[in-house]
């Protein structure tokens, strides 16, 4: 199934925009497309909760109340899809993986985020620490919007978009890689948009 891209996206180059922050291939948009996989999900927060399961020694489970008590940080960061646009200076509020991850041991070296609807994705999981990943809560100020993944998406935005799950509910950690949904479906396995790692193969 092809994404689902908003009506109104408007991709345009910025001879503004610093060439050491737009991947190759990409262009500057104002706009914030929406892509998914499948049709927006809505989970009620009463319903909603946060687990890390795999390679641990017990579950580990947030509800939405419990997952607000934790500290939460500000984030400003560039963000890139693999269809090619890119957005500067978007700013996110959300709780960093590596608190989520604190105390936790674990021997595994990969990670397969899970959403509603189905959706998985995989990652190194060094990827999602060392400050470089946050489970987002929040743009621009607001409340994160459903069609942008809200109540809770990953934030992981040094690899293309689509390593950033939508309406995620949970990090599974595992011993092997295990590729996830687009990964499967020819979209290349790390995603790293300064190496324009679009596709299998690239």
């Amino acid at each position: 199934m092809p994404p689902i891209i908003s009506r109104g996206f408007r991709g345009r180059n910025r001879d503004d925009a610093p060439s050491d922050r737009v991947p190759p291939g990409q262009y500057v948009t104002r706009d914030f497309p929406v892509l998914s996989a499948g049709p927006t999900q809505h989970t009620p927060l009463d319903q909603w909760d946060f687990t890390i399961v795999g390679e641990v020694d017990e579950p580990n489970r947030w509800t939405w109340e419990e997952l607000r008590a934790l500290p939460s940080e500000e984030v400003t960061v560039d963000i890139h899809c693999v269809t090619k646009w890119t957005k500067l200076d978007t700013v996110w509020e959300g709780v960093s993986i590596d608190t989520l991850l604190d105390g936790i041991e674990t021997s595994a070296e990969y990670v397969v985020q899970f959403s509603d609807g189905g959706y998985t994705t995989n990652l190194p999981l060094e990827d999602l620490t060392g400050g470089k990943a946050w489970l987002a809560l929040g743009y621009g100020g607001e409340t994160l919007e459903p069609e942008h993944g809200g109540p809770a998406r990953m934030l992981v935005p040094h690899l293309y978009f689509w390593k950033s799950a939508k309406w995620v509910r949970g990090l599974r950690l595992v011993a092997t890689d295990e590729p996830g949904f687009w990964e499967t479906n020819g979209y290349n396995n790390y995603g790293d948009p300064w190496r324009e790692q679009r596709y299998s193969g690239d």
